[in-house]
């Protein structure tokens, strides 16, 4: 009996860690189907003056690091 209860313990805190976390990954839904015409709306807009402030930074020349050793 008591070799019963020492397996059954052992077995819980074995089983245990792995439970928890496949615990958070169930419950958490997706919440990208559920966004409200403001946010597509906002997140569009945020998008749009990203790409158009990567637009803006200049061209840089290559540099050499080594040319006033040479």
């Amino acid at each position: 009996m008591c070799r019963l209860i020492v397996s059954l313990v052992a077995v819980t805190l074995l089983i245990s860690p792995a439970f928890a976390q496949s615990r958070g990954k169930v419950s958490k839904a997706p919440d990208s189907s559920q966004q409200t015409e403001d946010k597509k709306k906002a997140k569009a807009a945020a998008e749009k003056a990203y790409k158009d402030a990567l637009h803006s930074i200049p061209e840089q020349k290559p540099t050499d690091p080594w040319a006033k050793m040479r």
